[in-house]
């Protein structure tokens, strides 16, 4: 709202919006990394997602034919 707060200038609420959907955007991807977390590991809590990782270092997944790392993608969902 603070971009968008000069409702005059047609360039700021065009940044606002765009603001708006790139938040969005990475909010998905948060909400679909914590997913896999859990998928993965069963939990959320960092003690024990820390302490199960060396057994999911080498282990994929296939998505649309395509075989993925699970840890990379949880990563780079999470980022």
């Amino acid at each position: 709202m603070l971009i968008g707060y000069w409702y005059t200038r047609i360039q700021a609420g065009k940044s606002a919006i765009k603001a708006m959907l790139v938040n969005r955007v990475g909010d998905v991807g948060l909400a679909l990394g914590i997913s896999a977390i859990f998928l993965t590991f069963k939990s959320v809590d960092y003690t024990i997602v820390f302490a199960l990782t060396p057994c999911v270092i080498d282990t994929s997944f296939n998505f649309l034919s395509f075989e993925l790392d699970r840890l990379t993608v949880i990563s780079l969902l999470l980022f």
